[in-house]
């Protein structure tokens, strides 16, 4: 897994804080200094805090678990499409629905809703509706897919969360430490970061920022799902190769009592 380059890390402005009255004092251990009343983050702990978080992320999905990646923000949307969408993590990226994770069966009831007016469209069922009809089931599954498109293969509740702006998606924070599910996260100076388990403080605005931050911990999870499936290989070929073993050993021991039962025989005729 590759380091995050300090230089690369000044270019996107991952350094960049709010302004000092906006800030949290629980950020003080991540705050480097104060330049024309703007704090700017540490960077070397940024590195620290991202390559914990990394391993961590990696981990989970080399276990075959999902991280929920959370990111509302305009500046964040696209970013999140793109990179997460690489890794076939669930993403949520137009707005978090009240209850997503703590009322879930709910969440999988709509989801299924969704699906199933997906499916009417693809099997023809919808055509035997009326134009009415299948205009309104086609905006109602446009509307969900909207929200619940990327999580429809989320079938429990995630094994973490990734956010971007943790005071946006305050919603999606409380719901995830009531349920006791851990969270990571970019942390900018203006949050408190206790409510956070992986923090990675750094500039939640710029998207270069995000793109860089949200970039690497992709490629964490790419790693983790690339090492689970040469572990699956693996454990696949050992089988075979165990298989093929007992075959041979199987024919061995045949062999060698045909050889017995025909010595036996002559002895007898002797």
């Amino acid at each position: 897994m590759e380091k995050l380059k300090f230089d690369e890390m000044l270019n996107a402005g991952v350094h960049f804080g709010h302004l000092k009255r906006k800030w949290n004092p629980s950020m003080a251990p991540y705050v480097f200094d104060e330049r024309k009343g703007i704090h700017i983050i540490d960077l070397n702990k940024t590195i620290v805090k991202a390559e914990e978080a990394a391993e961590a992320m990696k981990q989970i999905a080399k276990s075959g678990r999902k991280i929920l990646f959370v990111a509302t923000k305009k500046q964040a949307q696209s970013i999140v499409v793109e990179k997460v969408g690489e890794t076939n993590m669930p993403f949520i990226t137009e707005r978090w629905p009240g209850g997503m994770l703590t009322n879930f069966k709910t969440t999988r009831k709509t989801i299924r809703k969704m699906t199933s007016i997906e499916k009417m469209m693809q099997d023809g069922t919808a055509n035997h509706l009326s134009k009415r009809e299948r205009l309104q089931r086609t905006r109602q599954k446009d509307k969900l897919a909207k929200v619940f498109g990327a999580i429809a293969d989320m079938t429990r509740l995630p094994a973490a969360l990734f956010v971007v702006d943790i005071k946006k998606e305050e919603i999606a924070v409380l719901e995830a430490k009531k349920l006791g599910i851990p969270i990571f996260a970019m942390v900018d100076t203006n949050s408190d970061p206790k409510l956070i388990d992986y923090v990675i403080p750094a500039n939640d605005d710029a998207s270069k920022s995000i793109e860089l931050i949200v970039g690497y911990v992709c490629n964490a999870v790419k790693d983790g799902l690339a090492e689970r499936k040469a572990g699956k290989v693996k454990a696949a070929e050992e089988k075979a190769a165990k298989k093929k073993e007992e075959k041979v050993e199987v024919k061995a021991e045949a062999k060698t009592e045909a050889k017995v039962e025909v010595k036996a025989e002559e002895t007898t005729k002797k």
